[in-house]
């Protein structure tokens, strides 16, 4: 049996990175600012600079980056914010933490992003945002929903914990994915397009006041030491997280790019493969293929065969959030077909920067053998 192939390889990334992320460390561990050091500033005017937008602001996950952004709003009580069901739970997670509703909008059967065409119709005197995810690592339809947003007076916060590094627009007018919105708010999960080896994240904006109101409840709601002027948390991104995001930011361009050639790559190789239905990317915006995801019948048999093949898979993401028992109440469970449909035929292939165009024909060839053998499997007896 062939070697097993890693879902994804961070342990050759790290091999290419090893001295730069070392030299990084250890700069840190020389100067002893574990929290709040000079390299969070350092990280911060770097992340500004690449999504173009005016303030980023680190902060401890991707998870938190929803939090503080929300509480940066003042959402209350009784809010609602407009959201997709289909998507990891913090992001319905966060607004019911805060008392708020997440009210769901189902997604567009192709991207498995929020349908943009659907938002208007769910939109109430209690709105006060709409949060479209970045599934898989491409960007929403985020003109359409500013329109939306800016005809019913609200405000728009990305979930881009998938998609930063992707463009949304083609050319020198295209715009990066966090840099899109009233808030954007990423993730540095080790498995994303850009990770650390923990947990850590980011908020950017425009807006100088909510910049503002990000940094202070991050560290508590703090203007100053021991001067609490809103209630906050304890956010803060750790220095030697940020250290590691900074020597990774050495060959990330690099790593977007290998990423861009090999979704196409499994795309041209998938095309008239019977039993599989591809992604769909928009012509207007590019996919950085945070986790590279096909739509198949038999899905657990097709899984089975791969994982004896020694190709592993993921599902992201199984049962939407108002299948969930936590969030059951919140929609009916009719309410978004089409998300219901995508958590039971969705399976993530391996993908990183650093897979192989040899380790991806063998992908594709088990994959191929294991539809063949799952619709033998599921032929009447």
């Amino acid at each position: 049996m062939n070697a097993p192939i890693p879902f994804i390889d961070l342990k050759r990334q790290y091999a290419a990175l090893k001295a730069p992320i070392a030299e990084r460390m250890q700069r840190v561990l020389d100067h002893g600012q574990y929290i709040m050091g000079p390299e969070v500033g350092e990280l911060e005017g770097r992340l500004a600079a690449f999504t173009g937008a005016a303030h980023c602001i680190t902060v401890a996950s991707g998870t938190e980056a929803l939090l503080i952004a929300l509480m940066a709003l003042n959402l209350k009580p009784g809010d609602e914010v407009v959201t997709t069901p289909f998507t990891f739970a913090a992001t319905a997670e966060m607004i019911v933490l805060l008392g708020a509703k997440p009210v769901f909008v189902d997604i567009e059967p192709d991207t498995c992003n929020i349908d943009a065409a659907l938002i208007e119709a769910k939109i109430t005197p209690r709105t006060r945002a709409i949060m479209p995810v970045s599934l898989y690592g491409q960007v929403a339809d985020m003109d359409a929903i500013k329109a939306i947003a800016e005809r019913h007076g609200l405000l728009v916060i990305e979930d881009a914990a998938q998609s930063f590094g992707a463009t949304y627009g083609i050319g020198k007018s295209g715009r990066k994915s966090g840099n899109l919105s009233t808030l954007g708010c990423t993730s540095f999960f080790p498995s994303k397009p850009l990770g650390c080896y923990g947990d850590g994240g980011a908020i950017f904006t425009n807006d100088a006041a909510l910049a503002q109101a990000c940094r202070e409840i991050r560290v508590h709601g703090q203007s100053a030491r021991y001067t609490h002027t809103r209630v906050g948390v304890g956010g803060r991104m750790d220095t030697l997280q940020c250290a590691i995001v900074l020597a990774k930011l050495e060959r990330f361009e690099w790593e977007l790019d290998q990423r861009r050639a090999l979704g196409a790559r499994y795309h041209a190789l998938l095309a008239d493969v019977h039993g599989v239905r591809l992604l769909g990317v928009r012509d207007d915006r590019d996919c950085v293929w945070a986790q590279y995801t096909v739509f198949v019948e038999n899905r657990a048999a097709v899984q089975a065969a791969l994982t004896a093949q020694g190709i592993p898979t993921a599902v992201h993401y199984p049962k939407p959030v108002h299948h969930q028992p936590a969030y059951a109440s919140l929609c009916c469970p009719d309410c978004c077909p089409q998300s219901v449909a995508a958590g039971q035929q969705v399976m993530s292939l391996p993908m990183s920067a650093d897979l192989t165009h040899e380790q991806q024909d063998r992908i594709v060839g088990a994959l191929q053998a294991a539809l063949v053998e799952a619709a033998m499997l599921a032929l009447p007896t």
